[in-house]
């Protein structure tokens, strides 16, 4: 029964505790504990003991089991379909199972043109480029070009450069997807610098999805241009998601956002900035450093004095 339940009228109204009988049958329940205890009282304490051992959440990390593939599992791939082996290993790999990611590395060559990116799918893929780990990101991004047929060649990279012309409307999606096939190695150098020419196209959503496909680069030489991003776009949405990418979206280290801190930190008290755009360089600071520091800009170069002579 939920807390809650529809009246007559259809309006929500709090469920009515029935005291007297919940009462009475608690007074009944505490004589047959005691009645127990005295007969049993092993089996009392046995009992207590397993509800002691209720996992609290702020505990440190419990597993379940191994982290890693069943056999059962393992037998089974070549018997699913492309789109059930890359759920099933995709889900894996988010959650560490050794050996998940490589798996994806054998078999994504075998998933090009064959994979559905339905709600569930879309949900793995999401949950795996915002991962913690880089190694479950970059898998998310070998899934993403099987499941566009995008192969790992110049002529993937040329057709994605023409349509970028070509189609305004499909442009964003494709920059986004220019980042991810320079980040797996096709072509870098050039279409890094086709996504540093867009960053000041006069169309915000054209910027701001140029700032998402330098971000998946992880390279050190798009850090600067998000830098300027962040401080020097007119649109307050650029400006954000050019934070996110030097924080923590995209394919970045976390030893090459550190080479940012410098430069954000500057941006905490600059007059130039409007107040956002300091709240976000202090939010970027304590995503990279992982320092609980609050919005003080002195406090912070106290900190990263400290740690620089380290």
């Amino acid at each position: 029964m939920s807390p809650e339940q529809p009246n007559s009228k259809g309006e929500l109204r709090p469920e009515t505790p029935q005291i007297g009988i919940r009462f009475v049958a608690m007074l009944g329940l505490t004589a047959v504990i005691f009645l127990l205890a005295a007969a049993h009282p092993a089996s009392i304490r046995a009992a207590w003991a397993e509800i002691e051992r209720i996992i609290q959440l702020k505990s440190a990390p419990l597993p379940a089991s191994p982290a890693r593939l069943s056999e059962h599992e393992s037998e089974a791939l070549d018997s699913m379909t492309p789109q059930k082996q890359a759920q099933l290993l995709l889900e894996r790999a988010i959650n560490h199972y050794d050996g998940a990611i490589e798996l994806i590395d054998l078999r994504v060559g075998g998933w090009y043109g064959q994979l559905k990116l339905d709600p569930e799918f879309n949900g793995l893929l999401d949950a795996a480029i915002n991962s913690n780990d880089l190694r479950v990101r970059a898998a998310s991004i070998e899934i993403y070009l099987a499941a566009y047929n995008l192969p790992k060649n110049s002529e993937s990279a040329l057709s994605l450069l023409d349509r970028i012309e070509q189609d305004p409307q499909w442009r964003p999606f494709g920059l986004w997807m220019l980042g991810a096939l320079a980040n797996r190695g096709v072509e870098p150098e050039r279409l890094q610098t086709a996504l540093f020419d867009r960053l000041h196209d006069p169309d915000e959503n054209t910027r701001r999805w140029t700032v998402e496909g330098i971000a998946l680069l992880g390279t050190n030489a798009s850090i600067e241009p998000l830098l300027d991003t962040f401080h020097n776009d007119t649109s307050p949405a650029v400006r954000e998601r050019a934070a996110c990418g030097l924080a923590q979206s995209g394919m970045l280290t976390k030893e090459q956002r550190m080479t940012a801190v410098p430069e954000i930190l500057k941006f905490t008290d600059d007059p130039a900035l409007d107040h956002a755009t300091q709240t976000w360089a202090f939010q970027a600071l304590r995503d990279i450093t992982g320092a609980s520091i609050g919005n003080d800009p002195a406090a912070w170069r106290a900190w990263l004095s400290g740690h620089s002579q380290n």
